[in-house]
């Protein structure tokens, strides 16, 4: 047996290799995984909008709000899904609807614009309206996908309170950057601004007069209509394009456009692919929708004219809508 001294010198021995490994591993170099941090937008983070010409085809549709089947069914019509589904608010609405959620669902963005009504300029500049516009722009944020805005749009035509002749072109452009401005104070974003103006004409006034400045604006947007059988691709839309790009270089979009039947609708559409391609702009969203009463209010939609729908398949093919 091995006498006390060499037990003790066994357990100091052993003590001391038990100290020296503790040291070593409280001084050795750590190597961690990074954290994972997860959070609502993280997940929701959508891919980032495309800027290639001809890339997006959109639609607006007057049943939209309370089903998508009206979208669904143009789609069918055409034979492709929209990027794009616009609609309309009023001042006071809230951004969230079923509607948003289900143009989030087939993989589609939103584009809304707000209609302010006969609320003056001056006020939304003044900031009257912010915890209305705060809400909307949490609830923008919060949605966590691409959502394109417009405000007081065809701001340079003279029928609506807050255009052309009716409210101050400084007045309107405050209340635009106000806008801007409190939508980026609450960190929205996926918000892309289009700056949408209606086609240039005797009925509309200068196009720089209205321009908020580059900073506050990430699109423009062309409304625009062709009523008679004189008009061409050339004199409703190319010539608004050259007095845009004389002002911005910024993207446009076709951001709402029909031919009605009175035009030539199915004569028509190949030269608005056309001179959509040509001129590199974005794409066209289609005012899919039948009015009625006048020159200006014809029955727009695809459906139902088989010849018109043939030529828009044509064009998507024509400029390579994928």
């Amino acid at each position: 047996m091995m006498g006390l001294t060499g037990k003790m010198l066994v357990l100091l021995a052993t003590t001391f290799l038990v100290l020296v490994a503790s040291v070593a591993y409280a001084t050795r170099p750590v190597t961690r995984a990074p954290a994972r941090i997860v959070t609502t937008a993280s997940r929701r983070t959508a891919p980032p909008l495309r800027l290639r010409a001809a890339s997006y085809l959109g639609v607006t549709e007057s049943g939209a709000m309370k089903s998508y089947r009206p979208i669904e069914t143009f789609s069918r019509a055409v034979g492709k899904n929209p990027d794009i589904v616009l609609y309309y608010l009023a001042w006071g609405d809230p951004f969230t609807s079923r509607l948003a959620l289900a143009i989030r669902a087939h993989k589609a963005i939103p584009f809304i614009q707000i209609n302010p009504g006969k609320v003056p300029m001056a006020s939304i500049a003044d900031g009257r309206f912010d915890d209305y516009l705060t809400a909307f722009a949490d609830q923008a944020r919060a949605y966590g996908w691409h959502v394109l805005l417009s405000f007081a749009a065809e701001m340079n035509g003279d029928w609506d309170p807050w255009g052309w002749r009716r409210t101050r072109p400084a007045l309107w452009v405050a209340a635009w950057r106000h806008v801007v401005t409190l939508f980026r104070r609450q960190h929205a974003a996926n918000v892309t601004w289009i700056w949408t103006i209606n086609r240039v004409g005797p009925a509309t006034g200068p196009l720089r007069d209205w321009w908020p400045g580059s900073r506050y604006v990430g699109w423009v947007g062309i409304d625009c209509y062709y009523f008679t059988r004189s008009d061409t691709f050339a004199s409703v839309i190319g010539r608004t394009v050259t007095a845009v790009r004389h002002v911005t270089r910024r993207p446009i979009l076709v951001s709402e456009v029909a031919i009605g039947q009175v035009a030539g609708q199915a004569r028509e559409i190949p030269g608005l692919f056309a001179g959509i391609k040509r001129d590199r702009l974005l794409g066209l969203v289609w005012f899919d929708t039948a009015q009625h009463g006048s020159l200006y209010h014809q029955d727009w939609r695809l459906e139902g004219h088989r010849a018109a729908i043939a030529a828009f398949r044509r064009g998507l093919r024509l400029i390579g809508y994928r």
